[in-house]
């Protein structure tokens, strides 16, 4: 099963493309709004859709009757996964090796970090998603939720950081693993489940190792889920 990306997403691409590859600097004006719904074919309301998701991220900076512009701190904000889910299986199995690295280590630095707030957020998100299963529903969103509670449980800025420019592309991923993980058998859904129960787990035990490989195990089992979707 494919999902159709908004048309905003490909003015969203287009731009930190342009920004990587150094054609687009801090400073630098946009095109107008005429003239990017004129470049990539799509109506003013998708161009505004793109240009609000870029200024919530703090990237361009717009004004009342001003040009937008690139704001000036946005090398140091614009690091970004590629998109999801990737077709080619060499990208994403990059992607899942960034991840497993990034996970584990949240999960290893929260379980000896978390305190009682922090354990009450990932059970509560840990909770919603199995109420939300049982409802026949996708539980992607209590399934982002408590991997950001659990990133938020390092009190680690740096992790909490990269974790909010990893945002907007991690909420894809999860939804389609979650799609394709409920297109073959309930028993899978609940697989997924019993994975981050595991996490949770090792996390009040105040096991550092064991989070850690627990996370791992979930991404690497996430991949072989979604292995089956790129090779559909």
């Amino acid at each position: 099963m494919d999902i159709a990306k908004p048309l905003s997403d490909s003015l969203v691409n287009w731009f930190y493309r342009e920004l990587n590859n150094g054609l687009l600097k801090p400073g630098d004006s946009l095109p107008s709004e005429r003239e990017l719904c004129e470049q990539f074919g799509v109506s003013r309301t998708v161009v505004r859709e793109a240009l609000s998701y870029l200024k919530k991220e703090g990237v361009i900076d717009t004004g009342q009757g001003k040009k937008t512009t690139v704001a000036e701190n946005t090398h140091a904000r614009s690091f970004k996964v590629g998109d999801f889910p990737a077709r080619d299986e060499e990208t994403f199995q990059e992607i899942i090796d960034f991840l497993i690295f990034f996970e584990s280590g949240a999960a290893k630095i929260a379980a000896s970090k978390r305190d009682s707030t922090d354990l009450k957020k990932i059970q509560q998100a840990l909770l919603g998603m199995e109420l939300a299963i049982a409802k026949g529903e996708l539980a992607d969103h209590e399934d982002y939720l408590f991997h950001r509670s659990i990133v938020e449980a390092t009190h680690n800025g740096y992790f909490i950081d990269l974790n909010e420019h990893l945002d907007h592309s991690v909420r894809k991923l999860i939804r389609q693993a979650r799609l394709n993980t409920s297109k073959y058998s309930h028993d899978l859904v609940n697989e997924v489940f019993s994975e981050h129960a595991e996490i949770f787990e090792n996390i009040k035990r105040g096991n550092c190792d064991g989070a850690a490989l627990a996370a791992e195990n979930h991404l690497r089992q996430a991949a072989k889920r979604m292995n089956v979707y790129l090779n559909a």
